[in-house]
């Protein structure tokens, strides 16, 4: 059976605009989510997110770095974000098409949960105020969610499958579980992956805080904001930016020498039919997309040393999403480690799959739990599993799991293992 590798990763986060940057501030207990400086939230209930550092230093985001200037104004950041985090996977996999066959046998599956929000407000702005004649002939293409696929596919020459996927929150899983089996069914040797979001504007905070769904505790005390499974969290914190990971045929990685952060060993998805912005309140979704990702894997419930939770600091999510992990793992939650890397950058919505699909890689390749911060009074105590509560923890971790459940009640689960 064809296995696939993860040769290279890639990401743009509230913390940094690099993988090495934002994996080291995510070790060190720092957090990405500040108030919000790019557009006025005076009126806004909501006056915090995790925005992208910008800027020429080095872990801060230069858009000029990876697009032209002049070509900026064509696409949404959502894309923006995307290509950025995909040059960085590209280049680190090492990967480059020797032949027309491998340009033939390599695709991208990047997704986006809500795409160009921005630049259809913009756009919607412009229309009103200035009249159709003034509308640029690049707004369609600049807030497609498959264009960010698109744009990537026409950078790098790569003609296999060109695809896209929209789970709302579940986005980023889904995407790397959905190329994992096209590699695996043979229909590709080589896939850029992931997730992109770039909703943090006045449209997007105003929407979601209508729902009730963000935090509006925390306005003078950002970092304090997203909260994890803690008694006082209040709702989850907005965040932007992409994760891309490289994936291969294995046994092609392995022929070229590549270096392999991990094996993707199991993917599972579920859906709840219940409700169009909660979980169902018996966890059974979740439950089943970790079950399903486990079986498809053939992973023990012993094997897996880690998991990195959807936690998105909700009353309501955290808690169901605890108890369908011990209701799963039963007496072996005693030797699990599980946490929530929202509590440092926010929920990156359709980009947070695949962003935590990277942190529980990492995780794996580098031995070490990143912690969940601000879990101060526990929903439970005693904690029944280990939360890996404000510092991050060395570990042995072998295999690792990662949640990401979404609006509509879409599941999906990934399994990631050390190479063996």
């Amino acid at each position: 059976m064809t296995r696939v590798a993860v040769t290279g990763i890639g990401m743009v986060t509230p913390l940094a605009s690099n993988v090495n940057d934002t994996w080291n501030k995510l070790i060190e207990g720092q957090s990405g989510i500040r108030k919000i400086t790019s557009f006025e939230t005076s009126d806004l209930s909501v006056k915090i997110a995790g925005q992208i550092p910008k800027g020429e230093k080095k872990d801060c985001f230069n858009p000029d770095l990876f697009v032209e200037k002049k070509d900026q104004r064509k696409i949404d950041d959502f894309i923006l974000y995307a290509i950025a985090a995909a040059e960085e996977a590209y280049k680190d996999s090492g990967w480059r098409a020797r032949n027309e066959k491998d340009f033939n046998r390599a695709g991208v599956l990047i997704g986006s949960g809500i795409g160009g929000l921005q630049s259809i407000a913009k756009a919607n702005d412009t229309l009103n105020q200035k009249g159709p004649k003034r509308m640029s002939p690049f707004f369609i293409p600049s807030c497609l969610i498959n264009l960010a696929s698109g744009q990537i596919s026409i950078k790098y020459g790569l003609k296999g499958p060109n695809h896209s996927v929209v789970t709302a929150c579940s986005t980023g899983a889904h995407a790397i579980g959905d190329a994992t089996r096209i590699i695996k069914a043979g229909e590709a040797d080589m896939m850029m992956a992931g997730g992109s979001e770039a909703a943090v504007c006045r449209l997007g905070i105003a929407g979601f805080a209508a729902a009730r769904a963000l935090s509006t505790n925390f306005n003078d005390n950002p970092h304090l904001a997203s909260r994890p499974w803690d008694q006082d969290r209040d709702g989850f914190v907005m965040g932007e930016g992409a994760g891309v990971v490289v994936l291969e045929n294995m046994d092609l990685a392995k022929k070229r020498g590549a270096k392999i952060y991990a094996e993707v060993l199991g993917y599972g998805m579920s859906g709840d039919a219940y409700h169009i912005t909660a979980p169902a309140q018996d966890g059974d979704g979740g439950y089943r997309a970790m079950s399903s990702a486990l079986e498809n894997g053939s992973i023990n419930l012993d094997e897996i040393n880690y998991i990195n939770a959807h936690g998105t600091s909700t009353p309501l999510g955290d808690e169901i999403e605890l108890e369908s992990v011990l209701r799963l793992f039963g007496s072996n939650s005693k030797s699990l480690s599980m946490s929530s890397t929202k509590s440092s950058i926010g929920h990156l919505l359709g980009a947070a799959g695949a962003v935590e699909a990277i942190f529980s890689i990492l995780a794996i390749h580098e031995n070490i739990l990143p912690p969940t911060l601000n879990l101060n009074k526990p929903c439970k105590e005693p904690l029944p599993i280990n939360l890996v509560s404000k510092i991050s923890q060395q570990r042995d971790v072998n295999i690792a799991l990662s949640n990401s459940f979404g609006f509509g009640g879409t599941n999906a689960t990934i399994v990631v293992g050390k190479l063996k």
